[in-house]
């Protein structure tokens, strides 16, 4: 197996593989590019956006900066709209739906280490995947941990810290994020 096929099956793998390591510069100079360009030149920018997010639908809008660790393994829906400073370590799969808003400073970590400190120390790292349904609201400061699944219609509060899955229509928050109520989307 190679280091890729390990780190996207979500088992211990080695981050400074050369292949992986290249991969990582390759986005690196991709949204370096798209982070520093001004809104002149908007039509550049999503072309850069296009080039990063390889599975994307149409109309996905990004504010300036954002930083992602490879972009080929995040999917994202149609109509979604990411503000300042978003942050996705995508080392395993993450999947956004459509119609997805992340507000400022929305961290989305895939990437994890063992807990054992022996097997952390050897510079080994795994992955989960994580799903975003349809219809989500991410509140700014919030993060989604490694291994979720948000279900549709889900709105989380600012500066949760979501470390669990949570179902179709409800307003989550807190740390760990809870269930603050259900929503009726009827």
């Amino acid at each position: 197996m190679t280091e890729r096929e390990k780190m996207l099956s979500g088992i211990l793998y080695s981050p400074t593989d050369p292949e992986l390591m290249k991969e990582r510069h390759k986005v690196r100079l991709l949204f370096h590019k798209f982070n520093h360009l001004s809104e002149e030149h908007l039509e550049e920018r999503q072309k850069i956006l296009y080039q990063i997010f390889e599975n994307t639908g149409e109309n996905l809008f990004v504010e300036p900066p954002f930083h992602c660790d490879y972009g080929s393994n995040i999917k994202v829906g149609n109509n979604v709209f990411m503000n300042f400073n978003c942050c996705i370590l995508d080392v395993a799969e993450v999947t956004i739906g459509n119609n997805c808003m992340f507000a400022p400073h929305v961290q989305i970590y895939t990437a994890t280490h063992p807990l054992e400190f022996k097997a952390r120390n050897s510079g080994k790292e795994l992955a989960k995947p994580i799903t975003i349904g349809n219809n989500v609201w991410i509140g700014g400061n919030a993060t989604i941990c490694p291994g979720v699944t948000l279900g549709n219609n889900v709105v989380v509060a600012a500066g949760a810290v979501v470390t669990r899955s949570f179902p179709d229509n409800v307003v989550i928050g807190g740390n760990p994020a809870k269930i603050i109520k259900t929503i009726d989307n009827h």
